[in-house]
């Protein structure tokens, strides 16, 4: 009897951030622990200008055109920045590493959980999770996961405890500006150790967590930019209604969980124009949701789904970078079974 996959096929992520709260103060003080006040989520309204694409020739008309600037377009909005006072914004997470890459968490195949478990075990001893350890690292380094607040920030310092029974045990401090954010070929020494310890948490045979804070100096009561909140039921504007709201923990801003994974996980340059568009993050089908894209097409047999099924079931072994693609995606999570429906 051949091999099937899975209909139910789950897996835990084993990179686990926590929420990255926000706190503002003075640059000349970042390596003080007093000082740091946190940043809140206040409301703005502004009226905006009618900027909006026409949607018909009528309106091109000049005195139709003139009408409809004169209509305010009123916008509430939540906005965040550092006190007039303060020049440097303080991020700070944690991060747990698990054990168990590979395993899954729900599995109703004997059969396919055991050729999983083959396939897993192989790759860990052959190839081991060295070179995925030393990209997780680099971008902890390099501040990718600020996102927006990276970009014109005059300084970025990233410091990077090793906790052991609520105390730092190990530390490392980069400038992240130095690390790149296109290419993951850096020996510096600290990303070398952080890698390491990654790659046994990976392995199961260390427990690990790292407290991660980064002080980017970005100017006295300038603007900083929390996760924006998904609001399914917007109504309307007119009706009072906010355009932007901004994620906040017990009322301090804050970043998603969700997105310093994905920057953590912006690991994959396997795919097909890497060269041109750098990494992107670790998904099935290399879907880049800015860009309205997925770089990992089924047609060119480069998605998870089609690599996972040769490994498995056909016994046609990727190519190594696709190996650590793989991998990377079991370590990212998901559900992944094949459904009865087609």
């Amino acid at each position: 009897m051949s091999l099937t996959t899975a209909s139910v096929l789950a897996f835990e992520r084993k990179l686990d951030p926590s929420d990255a709260l926000m706190y503002a103060g003075s640059w000349e003080h970042r390596h003080s622990r007093d000082g740091w006040q946190a940043i809140d989520v206040r409301e703005k309204s502004v009226r905006g200008t009618i900027s909006n694409r026409l949607k018909s020739k009528k309106e091109i008309d000049a005195a139709k055109l003139d009408a409809e600037i004169e209509k305010p377009n009123l916008q509430r909005v939540d906005v965040a920045t550092l006190p007039p006072d303060a020049d440097t914004l303080k991020v700070r997470f944690t991060l747990r590493v698990l054990a168990g890459a590979g395993t899954p968490s729900a599995c109703n195949n004997v059969d396919y959980q055991a050729k999983l478990a083959q396939v897993v075990s192989g790759y860990a001893e052959k190839v081991g999770y060295r070179e995925l350890a030393r990209r997780y690292a680099t971008n902890l380094a390099n501040g990718r996961f600020l996102w927006r607040n990276r970009m014109g920030a005059e300084a970025i310092e990233i410091q990077i405890n090793q906790q052991q029974g609520g105390k730092a045990i190990k530390s490392w401090s980069f400038d992240a500006l130095a690390v790149s954010t296109r290419h993951f070929n850096n020996d510096q020494p600290a990303i070398t150790e952080i890698a390491a310890l990654i790659e046994q948490a990976l392995a199961g045979k260390e427990f690990l967590l790292l407290e991660v804070q980064a002080f980017a100096r970005m100017g006295d009561g300038q603007e900083v930019y929390p996760s924006q909140e998904l609001i399914l039921d917007k109504g309307s504007q007119t009706s009072g209604q906010k355009s932007k709201t901004l994620y906040t923990v017990k009322e301090v801003a804050a970043i998603h969980s969700q997105k310093l994974g994905n920057a953590i996980r912006s690991i994959d340059t396997w795919y097909p124009d890497a060269e041109e568009m750098g990494p992107i993050a670790v998904e099935p089908y290399g879907s880049v949701t800015s860009q309205g894209k997925a770089y990992r097409q089924p047609a060119q047999k480069v998605d998870f789904y089609t690599l996972l099924d040769n490994w498995l079931l056909k016994d046609k072994e990727p190519a190594l970078e696709q190996q650590h693609f793989v991998m990377a995606t079991l370590i990212r999570g998901g559900v992944f079974g094949e459904s009865g429906k087609e």
